[in-house]
């Protein structure tokens, strides 16, 4: 079976457009086990009690943002280990490398394309 089948995602994002745009990508791609968030401090509720294998998540956003969401992450032992993929508008370098100091596993630049977050999502989590 193919890891794309088994695969567990949840996807953080306040855009609403944002969010319908990378469950499309998704839906291309064939992954089917995604859940949607629009805010950080609730995904992170929610994967404290049922953590999935890889968090695709917005930098951008009000109260948690990405990087916030990540350290918390990081910092609980239920989550500590679960990949994570920042999306961002803006890749700065200082956002990108606090990101890896925090424990990001990769990161991708909007817009993109669907290929473009498959090939970074198989970078985590390998071929799909």
């Amino acid at each position: 079976m193919s890891l794309k089948f088994s695969l567990s995602m949840m996807v953080v994002d306040d855009m609403t457009v944002s969010r319908c745009l990378v469950e499309q990508a998704l839906d291309e791609i064939g992954i089917q086990k995604v859940q949607y968030e629009n805010s950080g401090e609730v995904a992170l509720r929610k994967l404290a009690s049922n953590p999935v294998h890889l968090v695709l998540s917005d930098f951008n956003m009000p109260g948690m943002d990405g990087l916030s969401l990540l350290e918390a992450l990081r910092m609980n032992r239920s989550t500590q280990r679960i990949g994570f993929i920042l999306m961002t508008g803006r890749a700065s370098k200082e956002i990108i490398t606090r990101g890896h100091s925090l424990g990001m596993n990769n990161f991708i630049s909007k817009p993109f394309t669907t290929l473009g977050l498959k090939v970074c999502i198989e970078k985590v989590v390998g071929t799909l």
